[in-house]
């Protein structure tokens, strides 16, 4: 089959998460034989951002690393979706597109009708700024993969979409593995972003005031870092590393011996179920993790075994201890919840839901095809 995506940006992760996830299913459906073609804007965001902050030459690592891998570049006014979509089987485009993007798309399908036509959706805006979200004209789409049921359910409930799925983000294990033989440089990392002080307070208690307390050697990567910020983990004794280009994080995961997530607020109290991505990648990799509190309601994971919940600073503190003072019970963990993403939580099971998720809708268009042909019945 032939794949169309419209996404944010496949080559810039600057900021933007879901880039990680876009490559992973767009090589593993590329390895399956389907043909993929992947769209992004122009002027996109995060690609804008990647090329002010960092010297040129920046995105060379990326087109090395995924050597497979192309975007082709639009802009929304000039885009015309019949010479893009004339061979098209599956159209995906993601939420953070311009509405006039998914709009017009939706348009050509519904004069077309010859592909299915889907809205990805990796964000929190439906609930923290779900007028954004309403927006979006999706008249003629398909349906929606959700990355969690609860923000399927809103979908659903508010009458955004008559059909939608859950469809979890994931690890590309063939990216995110455990990597043999690197030199030590640390006892904690955490890579994530600042961004709009979303978990400022949280950081400061399940990362900053622990690793400050316990005297911990840590190291911070990521962007959006105000100048407060710097100085607040200048003075937990934390090394800033700036951005980390997505697929070096096993290298860097490697050479520390713990890591945390802290889930941004409107994930932990709106959006219950969902992880996001990191939590997966740093799981794949292989490095014990330890998670401030997030409410796993799918039950994707087996907390306390596959990684370790602390819901209090020092909760936090003792579980950071513990694996640093028992390398055989880190070592425990580690393989549990690597273990975890292998059966469960990678790209190959995601590109399996999604095919799926074809077949269903196929199925269901054959079906009023066929009762739209037969006679009535006197």
């Amino acid at each position: 089959m032939k794949f169309v995506l419209f996404y944010h940006s496949l080559i810039s992760d600057w900021n933007h998460g879901n880039a990680h996830f876009l490559r992973g299913i767009v090589t593993e459906l590329m390895q399956r034989g389907h043909c993929v073609e992947v769209y992004e804007p122009t002027d996109g965001w995060s690609l804008r951002n990647l090329r002010a902050e960092r010297p040129p030459g920046s995105l060379r690592g990326f087109f090395e690393a995924y050597p497979h891998l192309l975007s082709r570049f639009y802009d929304v006014d000039q885009l015309d979706p019949g010479a893009v979509l004339a061979d098209a089987d599956v159209v995906i485009v993601h939420e953070w597109n311009d509405p006039a993007l998914v709009k017009k798309i939706g348009r050509h399908r519904a004069r077309s009708g010859h592909y299915l036509l889907l809205f990805h959706d990796t964000h929190h805006r439906a609930v923290t700024d779900p007028e954004s979200i309403a927006r979006y004209d999706l008249e003629h789409y398909d349906g929606v993969l959700a990355f969690g049921k609860v923000l399927r359910d809103i979908y659903l409930d508010r009458g955004w979409a008559a059909r939608a799925w859950t469809w979890h983000e994931a690890a590309d294990t063939q990216v995110f593995r455990p990597i043999p033989c690197e030199p030590e440089e640390g006892d904690l990392v955490w890579i994530g972003n600042w961004g709009d002080d979303e978990r400022t307070r949280e950081l400061e208690e399940f990362l900053f005031e622990p690793a400050k307390t316990l005297g911990l050697q840590a190291r911070v990567y990521g962007v959006r870092y105000p100048e407060r910020a710097l100085k607040v983990l200048s003075e937990a004794g934390i090394e800033y590393g700036g951005w980390l280009p997505n697929y070096e994080v096993p290298r860097v995961f490697a050479r520390f011996k713990v890591t945390v997530h802290v889930p941004r607020r409107p994930y932990a109290r709106a959006l219950p179920g969902i992880p996001t991505i990191r939590p997966f990648e740093a799981l794949a990799c292989g490095i014990p993790l330890v998670s401030a509190p997030w409410d796993d309601i799918e039950h994707l994971f087996t907390p306390g075994q596959d990684f370790l919940v602390a819901h209090t600073r020092r909760e936090m503190e003792e579980a950071i201890a513990a694996i640093l003072n028992d390398r055989s019970f880190a070592r425990t963990l580690a393989e549990h919840g690597r273990a975890a993403i292998l059966k469960r939580h990678t790209c190959a099971h995601r590109v399996d839901e999604l095919l799926d998720i074809c077949r269903e809708l196929r199925l269901s268009r054959s079906a009023k095809r066929k009762s739209r042909k037969e006679p009535a019945v006197l």
